[in-house]
Order: C-alpha cells, then structure tokens, then sequence
C-alpha cells in the first residue's frame, strides 16, 4: 500500500469516502460525528493500493500530542497489515514536527491491535458514536 499526506480535492475525497464506508456504512455511525469540524484543521492520510483508496486517517496536533483519528481500512483489505502502515507514517509525521507523545481513543474491539504496535491503554472503558473505546498513549524514540 502506498501511504501519503493528502494534498489535493480528489485525495481528500477519497479518505473521506473510506470513512464513509467503514464509519458510516459499516459502523453505523452518523455523518454528523464522523465527518466533524476537525476536519478542516487535521492531516490527513489516505492510502492507495493498486490505484485505490482502501485506508484513510487523520492526524491532529493537540495538547503536545499527535492525536491518531479515524483509522481505518476497507474491510475487504484488513489484516494485510495496511493499519499499521498508515499508523506508522502517522508516527513519522509527529516525529518530523517535533512531538514524541502519540495519543488516540481505541474502539475496544482494537485494543490489542494497538498493544502490538506499543501503545498503552490510560483509561477505562467509554463510548463514542455508540461504540465503546478507550483511550491509549504511545512514547516515539
């Protein structure tokens, strides 16, 4: 998969259209809370396999952290590994801009995911958008 920074109409698009069908669609959540106001100020990433959007995220600076939102991965394409792709050239970005403090909010069904790539839950148990989460830390080298 090739990962990048969107950086025009059409890749902002796409991500979106890939949060569309898996927060959406998949997920149930409603528009109005996935595509939000964060939108405007956020990073985004959207990645490319064979010419098509199949994974998308968002990266805002917040509070001395790089906060990972909306990660995700069309169905069809989970567990080839194109999840920790996109977090990893998250990773890059918040190191290039001088963070070391990664911090994102886990749908539970993921925390495990997420362990293996060396973050920490810091909370219990809460919702969003109807599906329970937590909160998770991560220090960059």
């Amino acid at each position: 998969m090739k990962v990048k920074i969107v950086e025009t109409n059409l890749e902002k698009e796409h991500a979106f259209h890939v949060r569309t069908i898996v927060f959406v669609e998949e997920q149930n959540v409603s528009p109005e809370e996935e595509l939000d106001q964060h939108d405007a100020e956020a990073i985004h990433f959207i990645g490319y396999e064979e010419n098509q959007p199949i994974a998308a995220s968002r990266l805002r600076l917040v509070d001395g952290y790089g906060k990972l939102e909306r990660i995700c991965v069309l169905k069809e394409y989970r567990g080839k590994s194109f999840g920790k792709q996109i977090i990893k050239s998250m990773e890059d970005v918040i190191s290039e801009k001088g963070y070391t403090k990664v911090k994102l909010n886990a749908q539970t069904h993921a925390e495990e995911f997420y362990k293996r790539l060396g973050y920490q839950t810091v909370s219990g148990e809460f919702m969003d958008a109807g599906i329970p989460h937590v909160t998770m830390i991560k220090e960059l080298d």
